[in-house]
């Protein structure tokens, strides 16, 4: 694949981050962002370690000042976004009737609203060059809903509309969007939920990732963020050109029951 510029949003851990190594690996240019002060120093890390480009813009993604700011940073620095990778988002866990307002805001500013405003950003240059990929990281919980997760379910039903409204109106001008819908992911976050349950409900660390992280997964294993890396870099490709508007399950047989 020719080098493109890669733009992942809340990159400097995680998931985004995995996926923006995946892509500096194959050679192309990435910028990160997120909010850490330690951004600039994982980018000059990656940089050294893949001998690639990849650059940090700070963005907070509840500002759409900022969002636009951040595309316009990518395009100052590379010259242009080719891929933009919608990654970032928070999550909370609470009944509905205790579920606080401002987490609800938070959630759907930064889940979903950001990405409207991000693809918004991007889509002018895109067009112009009649080249984008605009990859959502959506959730198995786009597609299917669980108890106590309101605004997040909310948020990524939601990106799953906005992705497939994207493909249509970037059908004629070579934009495609996708989106990635992963069930649990083994991440050092998750890890350490499953240490903090393991100790909460006083039962071993494999019973909590069998008999709560992973109840709902067929196939009783965790996504690996690198397998995102992976399916993002095939939906960024021109093997891909065909593919868009997809809400693309990666969750072990979750969503198929």
């Amino acid at each position: 694949m020719e080098k493109r510029v890669v733009l992942v949003t809340g990159s400097t851990r995680g998931i985004g981050l995995s996926i923006a190594e995946s892509f500096a690996a194959q050679g192309h240019y990435v910028m990160l962002s997120g909010i850490e002060a330690s951004g600039t120093f994982t980018a000059r890390e990656m940089s050294t370690r893949y001998d690639t480009e990849v650059a940090f813009a700070h963005a907070n993604m509840m500002e759409p000042a900022q969002i636009r700011q951040m595309i316009a940073d990518t395009e100052s620095h590379f010259g242009k976004v080719d891929v933009l990778i919608n990654n970032a988002g928070i999550q909370h866990v609470s009944p509905i009737e205790e579920f606080p307002e401002e987490k609800w805001d938070a959630i759907i500013a930064i889940n979903l609203t950001a990405a409207f405003h991000a693809s918004k950003a991007a889509w002018v240059g895109m067009k112009q060059r009649k080249f984008g990929r605009i990859i959502n990281i959506a959730s198995a919980h786009g597609l299917r809903a669980s108890e106590f997760k309101s605004a997040y379910v909310a948020a990524k039903h939601g990106i799953l509309g906005l992705t497939k409204v994207l493909a249509l109106e970037g059908a004629g001008v070579n934009i495609t969007a996708n989106a990635i819908c992963p069930g649990y992911v083994l991440t050092p976050l998750v890890e350490g939920q499953i240490k903090d349950q393991a100790k909460a409900f006083n039962i071993s660390e494999d019973e909590v990732i069998q008999k709560i992280m992973l109840k709902k997964h067929a196939v009783k294993d965790f996504v690996t963020a690198e397998f995102l890396g992976k399916t993002a870099l095939f939906l960024a490709s021109e093997d891909a050109s065909l593919i868009t508007g997809v809400a693309l399950p990666i969750d072990g047989g979750w969503t198929i029951q």
